[in-house]
């Protein structure tokens, strides 16, 4: 019987010895792998880091290079259309609207007695269509010839009268622009409001917007 007790006792004690020491190197094993993981991801992470940086910095790099570029494209257009909008209505004025009988030069420049009768029979002609729209002269309670030229007194007198002159190249453009506008205003204006005063005092109102506008009077006054 000692014997076979001496062996049991050996393989008991060799089996309890055993067991802690194959979880102790377990134990070691996991935590210098858990040690080895945290170096891995703080490498990982501080590569990233160092790599996102840069990224960051070259996408905000093109973002404002697209931007500078989309403002760069938007300025030429509004630009181009500006300038096709001048061609468009200068073709359409030099054709349509009167100009001189010969190809000299014109002799009413500024200073000259004919540039002031050209002057003063344009304006006189829209105050005198401003009078026969509002029916102070030659009353009637019917509508008829008097009052329809004072409607169109400022497109038939008043811009003719003024485009005859040697005037400057914005105020050119002005009265190029109002040839155009102001029939589309007699026309359109009627359809709502039917009233001669109305639609003369709507031709007066954009024929000084129009020389404001293009003679930059608010920005002299500014």
């Amino acid at each position: 019987m000692y014997p076979l007790l001496s062996t049991v006792s050996t393989t008991t004690t060799t089996g309890f010895l055993n067991f802690p020491a194959k979880s102790l190197t377990n134990r070691t094993n996991s935590t210098s792998n858990f040690k080895h993981c945290k170096r891995r991801v703080i490498r990982i992470r501080a590569s990233s880091d160092g790599l996102d940086a840069p990224a960051i910095e070259e996408s905000e790099g093109r973002r404002e290079s697209e931007d500078g570029v989309s403002e760069s494209q938007k300025a030429p257009s509004a630009t181009a259309i500006d300038k096709d909008l001048k061609k468009v209505v200068q073709k359409t004025a030099a054709t349509f609207a009167p100009r001189a009988s010969t190809a000299s030069k014109n002799p009413a420049v500024p200073g000259t007695a004919l540039y002031t009768v050209f002057e003063v029979q344009g304006y006189a002609s829209m105050l005198l269509g401003g009078v026969l729209s509002f029916n102070l002269l030659f009353p009637s309670n019917e509508p008829d010839l008097w009052r329809l030229m004072g409607m169109w007194s400022i497109w038939m007198f008043t811009i003719p009268s003024l485009r005859a002159r040697d005037c400057s190249k914005n105020e050119k453009e002005a009265l190029n622009y109002l040839f155009l506008l102001i029939p589309l205003l007699n026309v359109v204006i009627p359809f709502f409001w039917k009233s001669f005063a109305v639609v003369w005092s709507a031709d007066t109102v954009a024929f000084f917007a129009m020389y404001a506008w293009k003679m930059g009077w608010l920005q002299k006054l500014d």
